[in-house]
């Protein structure tokens, strides 16, 4: 019982909850419904379903969007159909209040050369006698080929003239993914750290030089499947050392599993932060398996952080993650972001009506308290059908 006060003071302390400067902040959402959120569905969902997603995400004031991953559907069959859904950004851009930065998956230098192709970029050439792997070649790429930024958001954020990462003035890039335990990695990516660190710096690098940032994900940070809750914060954090190295501009931390818990989330944060990771070039990424997707975020904006992940109607799940459920919703992150004073610039109201669309699409409850809630606010507000 003595542990309680002392825990409230300590929240007396944090800043975010009462300070007006920090009330004003500007946090932006990272929606990863299309990509994140479908990928574990079992349900076969149309390209046409995954178009009319982005489109009507597009409209809300999202600034960036998740669409889709250029991984073989042998793996991830929800995924088959991104070629169509990048066709069509490319070809029919979605209508939106201010440009949008699409971001594509990619799991290994096959996947690069795909989108390569989609977007109509030179691939990287192959070294003979070998297959899709990446080429092994880890020269860095020249630093003034991207802007200066004064973070990895901005950075991502910024059009890059002459270009072929923008396309009818909206902005496209790239992510890959990490996992911040051996046992997760070899199950994921069938190597270990070192090796999927060693695979990716050839990727990155071509990505870069075509013109791509890149983002980079840690699986598993809080909590991993095999291993268990108590990851090693100090791996985390030598992984995304490491990674910005190779040239990531942004470094999304994901709590895969929803093991996280807010003292964890904390001990990880401050081993960022004295592992000299700044605040400007993190995402966090939280699902709600065990209800902490809130708490844990609130612990996250209290630290500094102003960018994290969530996906529409709370969709989700890893199909490497056994018992991982959906990302934190969209819906439930603007009403709490919107309640502490916080910005986003997106419409909740809209972010509302999608995820019950999207939902009921694939055959799902829709369980996004503020998303329900919202519509039965603006079902009253209508007034009785007559």
């Amino acid at each position: 019982m003595k542990a309680i006060p002392r825990l409230l003071r300590q929240a007396g302390r944090r800043g975010f909850a009462t300070s007006p400067r920090a009330l004003a902040d500007h946090v932006r959402i990272i929606e990863v419904g299309p990509r994140d959120g479908l990928q574990n569905e079992k349900k076969s969902i149309s390209a046409e379903t995954k178009i009319e997603l982005v489109r009507r995400l597009a409209g809300t004031g999202l600034e960036t969007i998740e669409a889709g991953s250029f991984v073989h559907p042998k793996w991830v069959p929800q995924m088959a159909a991104s070629d169509k859904v990048l066709e069509s950004i490319l070809s029919n851009p979605p209508s939106a209040p201010h440009p949008i930065t699409y971001q594509w998956l990619l799991p290994n230098s096959k996947g690069l050369e795909n989108y390569f192709k989609v977007m109509g970029t030179s691939p990287p050439e192959q070294p003979s006698g070998q297959d899709s792997g990446p080429a092994l070649n880890t020269s860095s790429m020249d630093p003034n080929a991207v802007p200066a930024a004064k973070s990895g958001a901005e950075a991502m954020s910024q059009p890059r003239p002459d270009s072929t990462n923008t396309r009818n003035g909206h902005n496209h890039e790239v992510s890959i993914f990490m996992a911040a335990t051996e046992a997760f990695s070899k199950k994921n990516t069938n190597c270990s750290i070192q090796e999927s660190l060693d695979r990716f710096a050839p990727l990155m690098t071509e990505a870069k030089k075509q013109g791509y940032p890149v983002r980079a994900y840690i699986s598993v940070a809080l909590g991993c499947p095999f291993e268990g809750p108590d990851v090693d914060p100090h791996k985390v954090a030598e992984i995304a050392a490491s990674l910005l190295e190779l040239g990531a501009e942004e470094i999304s931390v994901a709590d895969t599993t929803g093991m996280g818990t807010a003292p964890r989330t904390r001990k990880l944060l401050q081993t960022l932060k004295e592992a000299g990771i700044r605040n400007e070039d993190l995402a966090l990424h939280f699902h709600d398996t065990f209800g902490q997707a809130l708490v844990n975020t609130i612990v996250s904006l209290e630290h500094g952080v102003r960018t994290f992940d969530s996906a529409v109607g709370g969709l989700g799940g890893c199909p490497y993650s056994p018992g991982a459920t959906g990302n934190v919703a969209t819906e439930d992150l603007i009403y709490t972001l919107h309640s502490l004073g916080a910005k986003t610039g997106v419409d909740l109201d809209e972010m509302s009506r999608i995820g019950k669309w999207i939902t009921g699409e694939i055959g799902r409850d829709y369980n996004s308290s503020a998303g329900k809630a919202t519509l039965s606010r603006l079902e009253r507000s209508s007034g009785p059908k007559l």
